[in-house]
This record gives C-alpha cells, sequence and structure tokens, in this order.
C-alpha cells in the first residue's frame, strides 16, 4: 500500500456511472420551481445518442481534476462488486487516482444516473445505493475534500469528523451536495470546521434563506456560518470569494465558443482551486486558474474528458485577455 502521508488530496463522495442520453425532443419552460424539461408524457420518444461515462460525481470528478493538475490524490468512495464498480476503479486507475480506499460491496449495485441531455444542459435522474458507509485508515493528508454523499451516509460523516478531530493540521475543503444542503443542522459542524467551502448562487441563498442577490451580503452569510474561505460561484457571471476580511471577484475565463454541455463546470471550479492550494498556491493565485478548468469541462461529454494538466490550465493563463483579472470589490 502507498504511503498515505504522501497524498495532497483525499477526495470523499459517491461515485457513479452516468448514462447522457442526447434528446432532441422537448421544451424548457419556467416552472414554479424553476426552469423544467417538458417532453410528451405516456409516448415513446426517440433520442439521438447514449454515452456512458464510469467513475463520475462531485467527488470522483473532483480526484480526476486534482490527479491531472499534478496532485497526489486519492478517492474514499463505494461501490459494489460488479462490473460497474471494476469500470468505476478502472477509469481512476488509468487517471492516476489511487483507488485502495474505495469500497467494494458485494450485493450491492453500483450506482448508474441517467442524465437527460437537451440543448447545452442536462437533468439527472439520480438514486443512491445504502452501502455500508465505512471510514478507512488513510493516514495523514494536507486536505481532505468532501462532496455529495447520499441520504444513507450521515453515519460516516461521524466517522470523518473523528478524523478530522485527530488530525487538526489536515484542511477541509467542502463542497455539499444537495442531501448536505438539506441537512444543513445535522451537518453544521462540516460547515464551520472548513477551511474553504464553496457553493453556487442558489444553494448559498437556499442556505442562508434569502432572495438577496447581493454577492457581498451572501458571502457575509456564509462567513457567520464559516470564518474561514467562502466561494460562490454564479455562472456566467463568475466568482466570489471571501477571506481575512476581503472581498474579491473572478470573471468566467473568456471563451467565444458556446458551451456544449455543463455537467461538471462546478467541480472543475472548485478542485482546481484546491488542487492549486495543496500544491503551495495562496488564494488568489488558485482562484485564478479554477476558471480555466470550468470553461475546458463545459465543451466536452461529461464532467472529466475537458479537465486539463497543470502546464495547460498555466498555457491559457499566460494567453489570457487584459481583462481576465482578480478584482477586489
Amino acid at each position: 500500500m502507498q504511503n498515505q502521508s504522501e497524498y495532497d488530496v483525499v477526495a470523499v463522495g459517491d461515485i457513479v456511472i452516468d448514462c447522457f442520453i442526447k434528446m432532441n425532443i422537448g421544451h424548457v419552460e419556467e416552472g414554479a420551481r424553476g426552469s423544467e424539461y417538458c417532453i410528451p408524457f405516456g409516448s415513446k420518444i426517440p433520442y439521438e445518442d447514449a454515452i456512458v461515462i464510469p467513475a463520475v460525481g462531485n467527488s470522483p470528478n473532483a480526484a480526476v481534476s486534482s490527479s491531472r493538475i499534478g496532485a497526489k490524490t486519492a478517492l474514499i468512495s463505494y461501490v459494489g462488486k460488479d462490473r460497474h464498480g471494476q469500470d468505476c476503479i478502472d477509469q481512476l486507475k488509468a487517471e492516476g487516482v489511487s483507488t485502495e480506499l474505495i469500497k467494494e460491496e458485494v450485493g450491492k449495485n453500483t450506482n448508474y444516473h441517467y442524465a437527460l441531455w437537451f440543448k447545452d444542459d442536462r437533468t439527472i435522474l439520480i438514486k443512491h445505493e445504502a452501502f455500508s458507509y465505512e471510514f478507512p485508515d488513510i493516514g495523514k493528508t494536507k486536505w481532505l475534500y468532501l462532496s455529495s454523499l447520499g441520504e444513507h451516509a450521515m453515519g460516516l460523516h461521524d466517522h470523518i469528523l473523528k478524523y478530522l478531530e485527530k488530525n487538526p493540521d489536515t484542511k477541509l475543503a467542502f463542497q455539499p451536495g444537495t442531501y448536505q444542503l438539506e441537512l444543513y443542522k445535522q451537518l453544521e459542524v462540516f460547515y464551520k470546521r472548513a477551511d474553504i467551502i464553496c457553493m453556487n448562487k442558489e444553494e448559498a441563498q437556499g442556505l442562508l434563506d434569502t432572495d438577496s442577490h447581493d454577492e457581498k451580503e451572501l458571502l457575509d452569510g456564509l462567513h457567520k456560518i464559516n470564518n474561514g474561505t467562502v466561494i460562490i460561484t454564479d455562472g456566467e457571471k463568475g466568482c466570489f470569494l471571501k477571506y481575512d476580511g476581503v472581498y474579491l471577484y473572478m470573471p468566467i475565463y473568456p471563451d467565444a465558443t458556446p458551451p456544449f454541455e455543463r455537467t461538471g463546470a462546478g467541480d472543475a471550479f472548485f478542485s482546481t482551486f484546491v488542487a492549486y492550494m495543496a500544491k503551495g498556491f495562496d488564494e488568489k493565485h488558485a482562484i485564478q486558474r479554477a476558471p480555466i478548468n470550468s470553461m475546458s469541462v463545459v465543451h466536452k461529454v461529461g464532467a472529466q474528458a475537458g479537465l486539463l494538466k497543470g502546464d495547460e490550465i498555466e498555457e491559457l493563463l499566460k494567453k489570457a485577455p487584459e481583462d481576465y483579472k482578480l478584482k477586489e470589490i
């Protein structure tokens, strides 16, 4: 077994296989809960293509991103002892991500999701298997990257917290998933313990129970929960960051080509930021590189195909236009 203390980043979260079903029928309309993808009910609907992508999910995406950038990375996750689980493990190994912390469970099915892909966005049909979640002995790591876990994984959070209590030097990067946002009260300690927390604007508004669109107000609201570094992403508007009492704004990396498919843009952004922090960069330099990976990801199908290597990110940063710069707000 590899000396785990060598890891820069250990990501924790559910792993899935995504089947992207390319739709060419339907329309999008605004409903009571936002945009809704509408297709005829009770009909046979033709689709254009289906693309199967193994080893994805917020944390697996982050692990692959971190590995491509050059950080030594491992993933803690859970699969069934089945063909789909082996496909996930093989894919991670091919990306240089250590799989020694992944548990294969007999009698369980590897998570398999369906993404209805229409134009440049998607709606994902999800189902999380109830694995016997356990936290392995990981030794020491510079960063623990915690993201989406299913509703059955509440007990795992307790083991993660105990690990963090025993290893106060390990930094926690927290990108809360759907259930972790819904269960804020039960998981409030993670929001407080995180050295960096990142979510999109809509998630921040929901967590803070506010309709405010003022970025400073939202950052201040998150900062009352977490006094470390807080980041809010806002799609094409860019991202907003607060740390050490300073408010910063970083635009998206300019690209004349329209997005092809948006899955994984947020994962690419935050994982790039954390990977560079793990490599010794400070917040101001890490945040300049994060939007570059997001820009690249949306030009490929799925969350990982467009992830860049570290030298590719640096090259694009050198070519960035003059107005691509960090600004204090």
